[in-house]
């Protein structure tokens, strides 16, 4: 099986793409849910959480997490630390789930796959891009933030110049191409191309 990443800034369209491939069947693992799910069901990791970020970011069990993204937003080096406790629960998480999938491919999507070290994991990695101020306007939609709050979670995600040159395939939502003939050609290239880890 064929171990496919998957990312693209913020606002590029990454999980409406993810969407799309697990409508044709492909096996997703979203990081992000399944950190917020690992973060509530993991004690030690809440403990881990809990000596960086203050004992009130746990409450009745749960990580409060408007609370913890107003934290580390606004201090790189504690998201930097915050990331070093998380990420190596998500992917020994995403190992045992792919181990029990039997598909050609699944995909492993992340916002920071790269940033995390993820990507080395993976056998090839797909980067959604799209403008940089559509990407902006597509959070302030969705999130209701102001423009400032979107730059600033952005400043902590690597360039999308850096993640296309990382990538082995390119999907681009930018509004004007249509992005599903890309998502099938990719799924046919894949479909094709897979082979045993």
């Amino acid at each position: 099986m064929k171990l496919i990443g998957i990312t693209g800034g913020i606002g590029s369209g990454k999980s409406t793409v993810c969407q799309v491939f697990s409508l044709l069947g492909v096996p997703v693992y979203s990081a992000d849910i399944r950190a917020k799910a690992l973060m509530n069901s993991l004690p030690e990791l809440q403990h881990s959480l809990q000596a960086l970020l203050g004992d009130d970011i746990v409450c009745d069990n749960q990580i409060n997490r408007p609370l913890m993204a107003s934290r580390i937003f606004a201090d790189s080096r504690l998201l930097r630390q915050v990331n070093e406790q998380i990420h190596p629960a998500v992917l020994e998480d995403f190992r045992l789930w792919a181990s029990r999938k039997h598909a050609p491919y699944v995909l492993h999507e992340a916002a920071i796959l790269f940033e995390s070290g993820f990507g080395s994991s993976m056998h090839q990695n797909i980067v959604v891009t799209a403008p940089l101020e559509v990407r902006i306007a597509r959070v302030m939609n969705r999130d209701n933030l102001t423009r400032d709050q979107v730059e600033q979670r952005m400043s902590h995600q690597w360039p999308e110049e850096e993640l296309i040159c990382r990538a082995d395939h390119i999907l681009v939502n930018d509004n004007t191409r249509m992005v599903l003939p890309q998502i099938l050609e990719l799924h046919d290239k894949l479909n094709h191309n897979s082979y045993e880890s």
